[in-house]
């Protein structure tokens, strides 16, 4: 059975710091392109970053400079560490596996605020 399990989501500060960390099982994790989506209610998912299993990396224009993201294919995990935080990042935040099938996690709430 596939799942992707986020965690990390919570309360920060604007200029704040969170790491987010998706733990994954069911799939042979290292062949697939990873994602974190982000969503605010009555808007699309957007794309924040992807990595790919030969640790190519995208990220969103609003994003770059201030969010990493990585995997540990020996862990299953992908993790993006999100700095200098700001109040529209808030949102929930969804992990992504894709390949010949693609897989999300059930979401974790980022909310940016003072």
């Amino acid at each position: 059975q596939v799942q992707l399990v986020e965690s990390g989501g919570g309360l920060v500060q604007p200029g704040g710091s969170l790491r987010l960390s998706c733990a994954a099982s069911g799939f042979i994790f290292s062949d697939y392109r990873m994602g974190w989506y982000r969503q605010v209610p009555g808007k699309e998912r957007e794309l924040v970053a992807s990595i790919t299993s030969r640790i190519s990396t995208i990220y969103a224009d609003s994003v770059k400079g201030r969010f990493t993201i990585s995997r540990d294919n020996a862990k299953n995990t992908v993790y993006l560490q999100m700095n200098s935080l700001k109040p529209e990042d808030t949102a929930v935040y969804y992990c992504n596996a894709r390949l010949d099938y693609t897989y999300w996690g059930q979401g974790t709430q980022v909310t940016v605020s003072s």
